[in-house]
């Protein structure tokens, strides 16, 4: 196998993961109280339900799929949730919720970009990546943000990681994408040709072929590594 020439990265919960702080002050406009503690102990039920969305088929982002779930763990009064989900839906352009760096990951980004290997942001999302990314002062780290809400595809889709590997330079055999969705990020990845990082907690399935697992930013860079990057 090739070495690797260019990397893709999911944002969220691979760059960055959801304020739950910055959710329960935002809940608290809404007159729902909200404890950031259980937000985050609630999180890992929530993305189960994501990728449960994404695995049945679900079009376009799931994103009220997860909040809901989110917030019901977490305790919010179930006669509120719909209509702060939806709200919560029409300010994330405006106050994006997935903006708390994710610990080690843009520094291994930047030294990616000082060793001359071209990275691009690959994720589903609302439309407004592009705009978060640069609010977040990461603009000049990437040569490309694939966001699944402006391009109109999105992952486990083939075609946004064509688009994402045309623009990173690579063929789609040496482009090794991050992210913490095992449907999404790993399977969408491999299907379209890439290479895999899994990202996040210990895998409960054995991973496919050309995937590999990584708990956190060391992991990931060990793994690039035995990649030639």
């Amino acid at each position: 196998m090739d070495e690797a020439a260019a990397v893709s990265f999911d944002f969220g919960q691979t760059l960055a993961s959801l304020d739950p702080e910055m959710l329960a002050q935002r809940a608290a406009e809404r007159g729902v109280e909200l404890l950031a503690a259980r937000v985050e102990a609630a999180e890992g039920e929530a993305w189960r339900a994501y990728n449960e969305a994404i695995l049945g088929g679900a079009g376009g982002h799931p994103w009220k799929i997860l909040m809901r779930r989110l917030l019901e763990v977490a305790g919010a009064d179930p006669a509120r949730i719909e209509a702060l989900v939806d709200w919560l839906w029409t300010e994330q352009p405006r106050r994006n919720l997935w903006r708390r760096p994710v610990r080690g990951m843009i520094e291994l980004v930047r030294e990616l970009r000082r060793a001359g290997v071209p990275v691009a942001v690959l994720s589903n999302s609302e439309g407004h990546l592009e705009e978060l990314v640069a609010e977040l002062g990461w603009s000049e780290l990437f040569v490309a943000v694939a966001d699944s809400g402006k391009l109109g595809f999105e992952k486990p889709g083939r075609e946004i990681f064509v688009w994402t590997a045309e623009r990173l330079g690579a063929p789609l055999d040496r482009v090794v994408h991050i992210g913490d969705s095992m449907q999404a990020d790993v399977r969408g990845a491999l299907g379209a040709g890439m290479r895999a990082v899994w990202f996040g907690g210990q895998p409960s399935e054995p991973l496919p072929a050309g995937a590999v697992h990584a708990a956190d930013a060391a992991e990931v860079r060990a793994a690039l590594g035995r990649w030639g990057l």
